[in-house]
């Protein structure tokens, strides 16, 4: 059975697509990813710099469309990665029963980088991609009591610039966690 993977930001139409389409390119089948927004607009494209930004890395977002958030998402999904701290929090509003399973792209980052090497076991994404979370999850002790900032920047309607700022904070965490499964 597949893995349910669940991106969220707020309008779904800039980071969380951007994120859904680099786990998709570098995930197996056994992972299937979406996304949604907590304010999500409904059927809108990728907000044109970010889809800018994913043509120059080869992909194509054309045919994604943005929908929002709803609690059947979130029940759903087995693991939600939310792209700041404050969608964590508002995805576990909308369902409190998924606080193990959500955790923002930028922490899981932070922490799959912590997993030693040969940690992490299996032989698809999705059985890899369980075994990295409860590793990472272990590992969330080493930061108690530290302030951390792991939100992704909101580029909506900023400069271009901004778009270059998140897509980097993005990629880098998407690709954390690629090394991490592979490792």
């Amino acid at each position: 059975m597949p893995l349910q993977l669940l991106c969220v930001c707020t309008g779904n139409i800039c980071r969380s697509p951007a994120v859904e389409a680099l786990l998709r390119r570098e995930l197996d089948e056994s992972v299937v990813v979406t996304s949604a927004g907590t304010r999500g607009l409904v059927d809108a494209p990728v907000h044109e710099p970010m889809a800018r930004l994913l043509a120059a890395d080869r992909i194509d977002a054309s045919a994604f469309r943005s929908r929002p958030l709803t609690a059947d998402a979130v029940q759903s999904a087995d693991l939600v990665l939310t792209l700041t701290a404050q969608h964590r929090s508002e995805v576990l509003e909308l369902e409190p029963l998924a606080l193990r399973r959500t955790l923002s792209l930028g922490e899981l980052a932070r922490l799959a980088a912590e997993v030693p090497p040969g940690t992490v076991t299996g032989v698809t994404d999705a059985e890899r991609l369980r075994s990295l979370v409860s590793a990472a999850q272990a590992r969330r002790h080493l930061f108690a009591g530290r302030h951390l900032d792991d939100d992704v920047v909101d580029p909506y309607r900023q400069a271009d610039g901004v778009y270059a700022t998140s897509y980097a904070q993005i990629t880098a965490h998407v690709g954390r966690l690629v090394t991490a499964l592979r490792s």
